[in-house]
């Protein structure tokens, strides 16, 4: 009788040792910061002391920031800080809606077809080479401008859009686990495929695809950004970063604080889930833990 050799799943990481090296990289910490501090504002803008984001002003249109005003006001006399902290809400909605619409739905396709392979791998991965051949933000323009203006449309655009990334990520992962000699030790005695994909290949892919959400979510930022600036985002009177640029574009000489404020604020959000991302990729570095 041949006796298998018993072989172990990698050794867990130590989560003491993972924060260890997050909180040594002062980029991660920065980013990490600057995340922390979007969301809290978006989730505190019911609570702090500024006029609605829809409320006008006709007495103090276009005004240059002031002590009533911090930020100024815009076309109609609207509190600029108002609607930067109301539109952080839907620039953060929408980076993290859509990229979890692009997870859920591209993992399990790219997971199904690196270790199924065969006429499904070559299904899905002619499926997925048709959507990379549009470039990420002209196919979600396309199927926003199909879909319909409106946030939740522009969510699903810029999923739909972003899935191909984790199709080919959850795949190329699944197809170097499957290689390992822990995983044809556990087929060898029997092991089901549900229970192989649940026990092995998910907790071991999952680094490398919590790594692309985080830095998928500053590129899904910019996306909506860009739809609102086009008018198929957020839809006015309710306050988007984007959609404030796209106004703000025709007070360039007159107001500039308009646009400096929206800009500004999609640069450091960007700026910090792209450090946060850079920080998690090191941190979860199987070579060092």
């Amino acid at each position: 009788m041949t006796i298998l050799p018993v072989t172990t799943a990698p050794a867990p990481r130590t989560p003491s040792r993972f924060w260890r090296k997050l909180r040594a990289s002062k980029s991660a910490v920065l980013g990490g910061i600057l995340v922390i501090f979007f969301v809290a504002v978006a989730l505190a803008a019911p609570l702090l002391p500024v006029p609605g984001p829809i409320e006008t002003d006709w007495g103090a249109v276009r005004k240059a920031p002031s002590a009533a005003h911090p930020f100024g006001t815009d076309e109609i006399g609207r509190d600029v800080l108002s609607r930067m902290i109301w539109g952080a809400q839907a620039s953060l909605l929408a980076g993290v809606v859509s990229v979890l619409i692009a997870v859920v739905l591209g993992v399990p396709l790219g997971v199904l077809s690196g270790y199924l392979r065969g006429w499904t791998d070559a299904v899905i991965s002619r499926f997925t080479e048709a959507l990379l051949a549009a470039p990420f933000l002209i196919l979600a323009i396309a199927l926003a401008a199909f879909l319909g203006p409106s946030l939740s449309n522009a969510m699903i655009a810029i999923g739909l859009s972003a899935m191909p990334l984790f199709i080919r990520l959850a795949r190329a992962q699944t197809m170097s686990v499957m290689t390992e000699d822990y995983v044809e030790s556990a087929r060898a005695v029997g092991l089901g495929h549900f229970a192989l994909i649940r026990k092995y290949i998910l907790p071991n892919i999952f680094p490398p695809i919590l790594v692309q959400a985080t830095l998928t979510i500053a590129t899904a930022i910019i996306a909506e950004a860009s739809l609102s600036f086009l008018g198929l985002g957020q839809q006015p009177p309710a306050p988007s970063w984007g959609s404030m640029l796209n106004v703000a574009k025709n007070f360039l000489e007159q107001a500039p604080w308009m646009a400096l404020w929206p800009g500004v604020a999609i640069f450091l959000v960007v700026l910090g889930f792209n450090l946060l991302g850079d920080g998690l990729r090191d941190a979860l570095d199987p070579r060092d833990l």
